[in-house]
C-alpha cells in the first residue's frame, strides 16, 4: 500500500548552526504508485521508458529501454501475473507479426523483442538482448509491476 506524506519536518546540522526547512510531498491521488512493487519480478517505468528485473526488490538485470503502447493503445499501469510465454509466437491480431521471447502478463500485452524507435499497440519491446534475459527469467506465476504515465 502506497503512503503519502503531508508533509515533512526536516532539520540539518551546518557548522554551528541549523538549517530547517520544510518540504511537501504530494497528496494521495488515483494516479499509479511511484515506483515498482518489491514483490514483483519485473518492473516497467512507463514514464521513463525502461525496465527491468529484480528479486526481492534487488535489481538482477537493467534497467534497460523500452517501448510501450501508442496513443489510443497505451501499456496499462498495474500489478499483473505472467501466465504465458512463447519462444517464437506470431501475433493473431497482427498479421503473424513475429514477436520473439513473449513473456504475456496482461491479456494480449508481452514483453517481447520489438522496435525500440515505434511505440506498440501495448505491448512492451525489447532489445533483442533484454527479451532473451526477460523470456530466459520469467515464469508463470511471476509479478510484472508497471507504473507511471506513457506520455508517448
Amino acid at each position: 500500500m502506497h503512503k503519502s506524506l503531508k508533509g515533512l519536518f526536516v532539520t540539518a546540522a551546518m557548522g554551528a548552526g541549523v538549517v530547517t526547512s520544510i518540504a511537501t510531498a504530494p497528496a494521495a491521488s488515483a494516479t499509479p504508485a511511484a515506483s515498482c512493487s518489491p514483490s514483483a519480478s519485473a518492473c516497467i517505468d512507463l514514464t521513463h521508458n525502461t525496465a527491468w528485473l529484480q528479486s526481492g526488490g534487488t535489481t538482477t538485470y537493467g534497467p534497460v529501454p523500452i517501448t510501450s503502447g501508442k496513443a489510443g493503445e497505451r501499456t496499462p499501469a498495474g500489478e499483473f501475473t505472467v501466465f504465458w510465454r512463447d519462444k517464437n509466437h506470431k501475433s493473431s491480431l497482427f498479421n503473424d507479426a513475429p514477436m520473439p521471447n513473449s513473456v504475456f502478463f496482461n491479456g494480449d500485452i508481452a514483453f517481447h523483442e520489438g522496435s525500440l524507435r515505434v511505440e506498440s499497440n501495448g505491448c512492451v519491446h525489447l532489445s533483442a538482448a533484454a527479451s532473451e534475459a526477460f523470456f530466459n527469467t520469467l515464469r508463470v506465476g511471476d509479478t510484472v509491476s508497471a507504473f507511471g504515465v506513457n506520455r508517448g
